[in-house]
């Protein structure tokens, strides 16, 4: 797609660029330039999530950035304008940036200022120039009791408080809907907020984005708020329920916070639907002496090879997964319902379920049946430390065939994990704990864990997942087979 028109000779737009696989928006997190900061060809001016990640897009120009189409915090549509460049800057006055059309009511047409002279009609020619001239907006009636009750009520459920019923409505003509701009309703939306219950503040009654967020933000606690003043004449005539009284501090409070669902949680919100109920689970659980891995751990740990990357359980883990998947390829393989086949992969692209502030992400390691452990180590890191800056691509989420899911650093001994979409398998590995075992006929102190692997039973019959999970049991309590198996 292509993300740049020319306007003019003097101003370039930018558009918001596919920056996934068929991805169709994307939310602007944050803004890196003003208008009237000079950029360059390559300068990254903001950054946006998607449905899989958060990324930076640089600009491919140069100039002085002319106009921001949208404000932090919007979701775009693949393909909108979202900046605008001057990259002829000295050239004479740029025009003002275009402000969006505000969104009229329909019930009100008024008659606009005809232009000077004489116009042509359908018959003739000569209509008399016309002295009309738009009317000024004017508040609406107050509204009947029950509508103001209505309000009030409708304002408290959304957490804030009620508008005073003396002041006339601003937001809209009288039996028209409230005055706002297309991306003011969305945002109104978003936050649950009925417009309708929104104070406008912008000319000629128009709700701007600033009185959708004072509406969205709970009123301060009653002990908090000012003494109010004494309450003009006409006052007293209002509805006894709109008054300003007392109020319990948890009734200011909100009860329940609406959060849209969007960007990366909406995503897995969809593959995990998605999965659950397209590909048949089984899960099988074992519970394994640990103690050997732990020791190889921390031998690992003081092995000059493995300088400067980091030795975990999750290592050793991941490599004895890819030893069981060689040993039962057929594990490692997808369901194509299209073409109804089943494909087997002869490449292993190693999943790892990363916790992010911005929710659950999957990003693999390409390849990962090929590298040595060392490299295995390295690779492992770098995914994870991607990951929690928020710097994972979309292309290193993409592909992948099994995954690890390492429950055990919440302290949790194991769970019944969802596929992620497109894959096999997924093993969970639980908390490592020192628990009473059999060891050698006597019961010892043994560092134990419990393992769950989740598969798709179109793929994989339960034959085959219990050898896979047995094999990476086996590798664990004997880690020498790393050595003998691989």
């Amino acid at each position: 797609m292509t993300t740049m028109t020319e306007t003019s000779a003097r101003f370039r737009e930018f558009k918001m660029p596919d920056v996934g696989e068929g991805l169709t928006e994307a939310e602007i997190l944050k803004w890196y330039v003003q208008p009237g900061d000079t950029v360059t060809d390559g300068q990254v001016v903001c950054e946006v999530e998607t449905a899989k990640a958060a990324v930076e897009l640089p600009i491919p120009f140069d100039g002085v950035v002319h106009e921001l189409r949208f404000p932090e915090g919007t979701t775009v549509d693949v393909g909108q304008v979202i900046i605008a460049v001057d990259v002829a800057p000295g050239s004479g006055d740029a025009p003002a940036p275009a402000a969006d059309p505000v969104q009229e009511p329909v019930e009100e047409p008024e008659a606009e200022a005809e232009p000077k002279g004489r116009t042509p009609v359908l018959v003739g020619y000569g209509v008399a120039e016309s002295s009309t001239k738009r009317r000024p907006r004017k508040g609406a009636p107050a509204a009947p009791e029950a509508a103001v009750v209505a309000a009030a009520v409708q304002a408290e459920l959304n957490g804030h408080a009620a508008p005073a019923p003396s002041v006339p409505a601003q937001g809209g003509a009288a039996g028209g809907r409230p005055l706002a701009k297309p991306p003011v309703r969305k945002l109104a939306k978003d936050l649950g907020i009925d417009l309708a219950t929104v104070v406008p503040t912008g000319k000629d009654g128009v709700i701007t984005r600033e009185d959708v967020h004072a509406a969205a933000a709970p009123a301060p606690a009653a002990s908090e708020a000012p003494a109010p003043a004494a309450p003009a004449p006409a006052a007293a005539e209002a509805p006894a329920a709109a008054e300003p009284t007392a109020v319990p501090d948890s009734a200011h409070s909100a009860r329940e916070t609406r959060i849209p669902i969007k960007g990366v949680r909406k995503a897995i919100a969809q593959a995990m639907v998605g999965s659950a109920f397209t590909a048949p689970h089984v899960t099988e659980f074992v519970t394994v002496d640990v103690t050997r891995t732990m020791k190889l751990v921390a031998e690992l740990k003081e092995d000059k090879d493995m300088a400067g990357v980091r030795v975990n359980p999750l290592l050793v883990i991941a490599k004895a997964l890819l030893v069981a998947i060689k040993r039962n390829p057929e594990v490692n393989a997808a369901w194509d319902e299209a073409n109804q086949e089943i494909v087997r992969k002869h490449y292993v692209n190693l999943g790892i379920a990363a916790a992010t502030p911005r929710g659950l992400i999957v990003p693999n390691i390409k390849d990962a049946h090929d590298k040595t452990l060392p490299q295995l180590a390295q690779a492992l890191g770098e995914l994870v430390a991607t990951a929690r800056d928020g710097k994972t691509s979309p292309a290193a989420m993409a592909g992948g065939t099994v995954t690890i899911t390492n429950v055990g650093v919440f302290g949790v001994d194991t769970g019944t994990p969802i596929l992620n979409p497109g894959e096999s398998a997924i093993l969970a590995v639980g908390a490592i704990k020192l628990q009473p075992w059999v060891h050698k006929g006597k019961v010892k102190p043994r560092q134990v864990t419990t393992l769950a692997l989740s598969f798709d039973h179109r793929l994989v019959d339960g034959e085959l997942g219990s050898k896979v999970l047995a094999d990476v049991a086996a590798i664990l309590e004997q880690p020498k087979r790393l050595i003998t198996w691989a």
